[in-house]
This record gives C-alpha cells, structure tokens and sequence, in this order.
C-alpha cells in the first residue's frame, strides 16, 4: 500500500488523540535518524518532566462527581507507573520534544484524563513525558523504527529508575500502558521485573493494552489468568466484532484477556458483566456500554457501543484502538483493587 495511504488510514484510527487536517502537507522527518538533531534529554527530578505526579494537580486526578469515580491518590498505598501512547504525531523530528506544549496537552487532555486516572482509586500515578516516537515510524520502511523506539526506550527507563529510586520508597507498584506505551513497557518488565529480583516482591500486575504481545513477548513474567492473579500481566486489543487488527502483518495468535472476566479463555461475556465506560464528557458513567469475547486470533471482539463518536472516541468502521481502557473504564478500576487486595493478603511477599 503506498504509504500516505497507509498513514492517512493510521491517522483515522488514531485521530481522536488529536490529529486534525488543516492541510494536504505532511509533515515527515525528510533524514534518517542518525542525522537527526535529537530534541533536549528529560530531567526527572523537575516536575514539568511528568505529566502526573501524586502531589501535583493534573487530569489524573479526575474524580467523577455522585459516583465511585474518587482521587484516593492521598491513601493509596500502591504506585502506577503509567506509559502513555503516542501523542506526539506529526513533525519533522523522528522523536518528539519534550517542550511541545500541543503535544503535551494532546497528553494531559486525553491518556492522563482518560487512560491514567483509572488508577486513581488505588494508586499514586506517575507519568513520565518522554521523548516518544514519532507516529510515522510505525510505517517507515527505511530501518529507522528500531533506533527511534531504542531512543524513546531510554527515556522510559530512565523515568522508571528516578521514579523507583525517588518516588517509589519500597512500594508496591503497577506497571500499566497503552499502544506505544506498551511497546516500552514490555521491555521495561523485561528488563527489571525478573522473578528473582528485588523489584519483583514489590510488583503487583501490569495492564498493557493496545499492542500485539505474543507469548515469546514478555520472558520473565507470565500472563494473567484470573481477576485476581498477581505478578503476571493483562492484555488486550479491543476490534468491532468479528474484525481484526487493522494493520495485521502475520502476528500469529495474540494474548488477549477478557477485561470484564479478566480469564484469557474465548468465553463471551455480556454486557451486563461491563460496570462503566468512560465517555468523552468525562462527567458520567455509561453502565453496560459494551460486551467482550476473545476472538481465535487472540483480539478481544466488541459488539459496536450505541454511542456516537461524539460520545466516544473511535473510528466506526476500523477499530476500537482509542477507547481500550474507556470501554472498560471501571472494570480496571475494580480489578486494580482486586489485585491490590491480594497483593497485601499473599503471606509470600
């Protein structure tokens, strides 16, 4: 497919996050990344380089008013560390600049408010901004896309080791990430949350939605089986029924968890088992908004929500990539405590 098409299609399944035509240009990084005049490193130890920190008042601490949809942040006794996805989405740099003030908007108005704050209830949140990849490397077919990742990568783990070494006092904690966020956050597990390890005792689960992982993706830890498993991970990428992924190139079967069972079997689960979707008002719940089963290919099949792309953000016709965490909005945040609970009854930690 050529590959403005390919992009122009990537920008409707993403165009909610804030991508908006206002000309026929497009703007590509025109060099390859090793000539590319890099945006300023981040420094972790000034709050400006996070998009949520627990004392800080950001759209993390959304509180939902005459429902459960409470900032317990103050109480909690379990930390977030949330990987946000791409927000930075046209530019002439393969990787964003920290400074963008749209880009970090884009990140504060829509994954902070409604991806991170899911974790509110229970948790401390923290997200880092970093210099994240830019959108057109998930299509560039010139070998850019590894050192662009490896380049965001790096902020990411230098963001978890300040917050571990600074923040975190011997917590437990979460890990938890959407679509890009969650390509670094596997390599994050990979690289610090082996089962022998110090950081190992201190973490709960993770939630990594919006990203194909097969069972070789993550080595160390495994897949959760049940609502209140704990040191595994939960996963899945949420398609119209009967859809695949929209850009699938032969990733064989996916690991996929039923967010409203949180079992990775094929079981269907009906919309009255959905406790709440997040809509783009923020000012409400939608109960029973929408049903999950795990297709054979391993992506979590969704009947259409009876909403309209005013109401939620998806592309009717493609994907519900956008709305991964709205759609299921208080079923995590009720399997968060779940697993918090067990976490402090399991007499092995």
């Amino acid at each position: 497919m050529h590959r403005y098409s390919v992009l122009f299609k990537y920008f409707l399944l993403l165009g909610m996050q804030g991508v908006f035509f206002t000309s026929c240009i497009f703007l590509f990084p025109l060099h390859p990344f090793d000539r590319d005049k890099h945006p300023a490193p981040p420094d972790y130890s000034k709050a400006e380089s996070w998009a949520s920190l627990p004392d800080k008042k950001d759209n993390a601490d959304l509180t939902i008013p005459n429902t459960t949809v409470v900032d317990k942040q103050d109480e909690a006794k379990v930390d977030v560390f949330f990987i946000h996805p791409t927000t930075y989405r046209l530019g002439a740099k393969w990787n964003g600049s920290m400074t963008n003030k749209k880009v970090n908007k884009r990140t504060d108005n829509l994954p902070v408010r409604y991806q991170a704050s899911v974790f509110n209830g229970s948790c401390k949140v923290y997200v880092p901004r970093y210099r994240q990849a830019s959108l057109v490397t998930y299509i560039d077919k010139k070998g850019n896309g590894p050192e662009v990742f490896d380049f965001a990568y790096q902020d990411v783990k230098q963001a978890f080791l300040y917050y571990i070494n600074n923040y975190n006092n011997g917590r437990p904690f979460i890990i938890a990430s959407h679509s890009q966020g969650t390509d670094h956050a596997y390599r994050l597990i990979n690289e610090f949350i082996k089962k022998d390890s110090a950081l190992y005792k201190r973490f709960v689960v993770a939630y990594l939605m919006g990203r194909p992982i097969k069972k070789e993706t993550i080595t160390v830890i495994e897949q959760c089986k049940s609502a209140e498993q704990i040191g595994c991970f939960n996963i899945y990428n949420a398609v119209p029924w009967g859809g695949d992924l929209l850009f699938r190139q032969d990733e064989g079967i996916l690991l996929c968890n039923n967010p409203l069972t949180w079992k990775a079997d094929t079981t269907y689960a009906s919309a009255e088992l959905n406790k709440g979707g997040l809509p783009l008002n923020y000012k409400n719940i939608d109960v029973g908004i929408a049903d999950a089963k795990i297709s054979p290919k391993g992506l979590l099949w969704v009947h259409r929500p009876k909403k309209t792309n005013k109401e939620y953000m998806y592309i009717q016709s493609e994907s519900f990539h956008n709305i991964e965490y709205s759609l299921f909005y208080m079923n995590i945040r009720e399997n968060v405590k779940q697993r918090i609970d067990a976490y402090f009854s399991d007499k092995n930690r």
